[in-house]
């Protein structure tokens, strides 16, 4: 645990950016791997929401709508 507390020390004192980073790197390297076929799929259902958002067709609500509703519920 030493190790690790020592880590912690050093990276507190990193600008907040860099811990931002530092932490998104630390997930990442534990993330399974995606495949392409996976990362294709993803891509094309990203491009059809924006579409259907472009057309009109989505039902949207504003973000804080949607974070009250699960403060709500985690609540519960």
């Amino acid at each position: 645990m030493c190790v690790l507390d020592d880590l912690l020390s050093e990276a507190s004192k990193l600008p907040e950016d860099q811990k931002l980073t530092l932490a998104h790197r630390l997930l990442a390297s534990v993330e399974p791997s995606v495949s392409e076929q996976v990362e294709q799929a993803w891509d094309l259902e990203i491009r059809e929401r924006i579409a259907r958002f472009d057309r009109g067709e989505a039902c949207t609500r504003p973000a804080g709508e949607v974070f009250s509703d699960l403060d709500r519920l985690l609540r519960r």
